[in-house]
């Protein structure tokens, strides 16, 4: 029997999910299918509405090899696992003649800890586990959380936090749950053979296709054991986020708070010099941590250099001395030195790490605002490392013995994909090299009319934005084109506190048109109001950037403040460009411009979410059409209609929220 042509399966599957075939989709299926069969790599840029979990997903099951599919939102994971994988499976079985399993797979502390949830939790200040059902008061949130998780632990097939709805605060869910460290492991473990995080392992193994988040696949790159099962193709959606991702996974960080959790952790499991070394090492340590002053640590002071060797070489004393403890009479004995073990080892980790001193790690000091009371008095200071780049650990550990298709609306930055490849460790597209990986970037384009959907404004005549200075005549320029546009406004900030001072003069400025401002509610609830009433503006900072999807009328105009260039005192950034400048490149372009291209690719996309939207993308910095970068950044964004004209926007948006309006009204008749 014949195999089934792509195109026929790719027909099937769009019509199951109830979709519309696109060239795009088309184009990248064919491309995905040729690099799979290839075993190469692909970049593929595909625009908002290409349909582009389908354009990889239908090469990918075709081709009948094992695929890990990863994906950096909560959303996008729902939206494969729940519909678009069981949809097009069953569409495929009669072409395909099998029908592929598919699996979802998390890090641990993803999933609900039996043992923590039967045996109680570990705690600091005494000996053996309490009953963290007993200790919190029925009628207080985590008390509720609890009780509402005890329930639910008899329901779930998974016990998957991402399942349970409506959600619970991170404090309940860290009181039945464990990382990978604390994890008694299913041998030891009473509760080992109904394990939820073992179970989805299990039918992850058994599974055709995997679908995991960016960070179970860094852990599986950096961590020396592999968390993933063999698989010959990765998809990586959303990969745009990858870098940060990888980069959030492989910092590492250190706190008074956290250093003080092992210390009284370790306490009753080890003898008494063991312990009173770890506590004076911990005692000099959070003195330091009060005195430091922020800012990237180009070399460790002398003073810190020594409490973190003294921290280091007294954890190293005390996990030589936890195997045994002090008082065989502490309760489930195993789960409590378990837990102190993986205090104490996280610590150890992150303290050599620094006194170790790789050069390609970068170092700093941060300071935030304490929260809560006495108990969390130090918990604004910390100190972090960082690899300096990802780019080495990606091309070692992702490109190699596999296929790989990474797909995001934006990868093409300035006009190519050479930016985001260096990023991934890619040397320039078509490059020979025995230790640079070959792969093609592919544009599949947009079913979007962008040049008649939506216009880039930017507002020439503004002065030049001054780190944080005044900015009146933005506020001036802003309210202007609220009232232009009825409302209907995305307000996207390059600092929360440049959304704060905004929404506060607005509000007394244009009362009649509410402004929501990030922070004040959940983020969910924050979109759902502001898709509700087409008057609401919405303003924010670094989520909003990338978190917004609200296609129709309450989204006509998308406002950006500023160019999002990193903070000039952002350490791990400037160590970056610093780098690249060393090196002979151009380290504001490489990194200072690239990270605002694709933030401001990413939000000048949350304007057309569907074919009927209309809109005005405002650039609210003079420096996009006058500075040399501006054609770079504007070449990273959709391909919209560019003005400098002010009064033309505001007529466009006038039309634009009258026909709206007359679309509204016609719909209550």
């Amino acid at each position: 029997m014949t195999q089934p042509s792509l195109p026929d399966l790719l027909h099937a599957a769009v019509t199951a999910v109830g979709g519309t075939e696109r060239p795009g989709q088309v184009a990248m299926a064919e491309a995905v299918a040729e690099a799979i069969d290839d075993g190469a790599h692909l970049l593929v840029q595909a625009g908002t509405g290409t349909g582009k979990s389908l354009g990889y997903l239908v090469p990918a099951l075709a081709h009948g090899e094992r695929v890990v599919v990863a994906t950096a939102t909560l959303a996008l994971q729902r939206q494969l696992v729940e519909r678009d994988l069981p949809r097009t499976v069953e569409a495929l079985h009669p072409l395909l003649r099998r029908r592929p399993e598919f699996a979802t797979l998390k890090g641990r502390s993803n999933y609900l800890c039996l043992h923590r949830l039967h045996e109680g939790v570990p705690q600091d200040e005494e000996e053996g586990l309490f009953d963290q059902f007993e200790a919190a008061a029925p009628t207080s949130k985590l008390g509720q959380d609890l009780l509402r998780l005890r329930d639910w632990s008899d329901e779930t097939e998974t016990g998957d936090r991402d399942d349970l709805t409506p959600g619970v605060s991170d404090r309940a869910w860290s009181q039945v749950s464990v990382s990978s460290r604390e994890c008694l492991g299913a041998t030891k473990c009473a509760y080992g053979a109904e394990c939820f995080a073992e179970a989805a392992r299990e039918r992850a193994k058994l599974a055709e296709v995997i679908v995991t988040n960016h960070a179970l696949l860094a852990i599986d790159a950096i961590e020396g054991a592999p968390v993933l099962p063999q698989h010959e193709v990765l998809i990586v959606d959303e990969a745009h986020e990858l870098v940060s991702r990888v980069t959030g996974v492989a910092t590492g960080e250190l706190t008074p708070g956290q250093v003080n959790r092992a210390v009284r952790r370790a306490a009753k499991l080890v003898n008494e010099k063991a312990a009173d070394q770890l506590q004076t090492a911990a005692e000099g340590f959070e003195r330091l941590m009060e005195l430091a002053l922020p800012g990237r640590l180009e070399e460790i002071p002398e003073d810190l250099g020594y409490a973190l060797m003294a921290l280091r070489d007294a954890c190293r004393t005390v996990i030589s001395a936890i195997g045994s403890t002090r008082d065989k009479s502490v309760q489930d004995e195993d789960a409590v030195r378990k837990q102190a073990l993986a205090s104490v080892e996280s610590v150890h980790d992150v303290a050599e790490r620094i006194t170790h001193g790789s050069e390609w790690d970068v170092v700093w000091y941060e300071r935030h605002e304490p929260r809560g009371g006495a108990a969390y008095r130090h918990s604004g200071a910390s100190l972090r490392v960082a690899p300096m780049s990802v780019s080495g650990l990606l091309r070692e550990k992702l490109f190699t013995d596999r296929s790989v298709v990474l797909t995001s609306a934006t990868l093409k930055l300035g006009g190519d994909f050479n930016g985001v490849g260096a990023s991934l460790g890619l040397g320039p597209e078509g490059a020979e090299g025995d230790d640079l990986p070959q792969w093609k970037g592919v544009d599949v384009g947009s079913p979007f009319d962008y040049p008649r959907q939506g216009i880039l404004y930017v507002a020439k005549h503004l002065a030049r934005p001054a780190r944080d200075g005044d900015r009146k005549d933005m506020l001036d320029e802003l309210t202007e084109l609220i009232q232009a546009a009825g409302g209907r406004t995305l307000g996207l900030f390059s600092s929360m506190r440049a959304a704060q001072l905004a929404a506060e003069e607005l509000r007394s400025r244009i009362p009649e048109y509410p402004i929501l401002l990030q922070g004040e509610e959940t983020l969910g609830e924050l979109i759902k109001n502001f898709a509700a009433d087409p008057r609401t503006c919405l303003f924010g900072t670094l989520s909003l950037w990338q978190g917004v999807d609200v296609p129709g009328p309450s989204c006509q105009l998308v406002v950006m403040d500023k160019i999002p260039f990193p903070r000039p005192d952002d350490p791990l950034m400037s160590a970056r460009q610093k780098a690249v400048e060393e090196a002979g490149g151009n380290g504001f372009m490489a990194v200072a411009a690239t990270h605002a291209a694709l933030l401001m690719a990413q939000g000048a996309g949350r304007l057309v979410r569907a074919s009927g939207d209309r809109g005005v993308v405002a650039v609210l910095d003079p420096r996009l059409a006058t500075a040399r970068y501006g054609s770079y950044l504007k070449a990273s964004m959709p391909d919209f209609w560019y003005t400098t004209d002010r009064n033309q926007v505001r007529k466009s948006l006038a039309a634009i929220d009258a026909a709206a309006k007359q679309t509204e009204a016609a719909a209550t008749e």
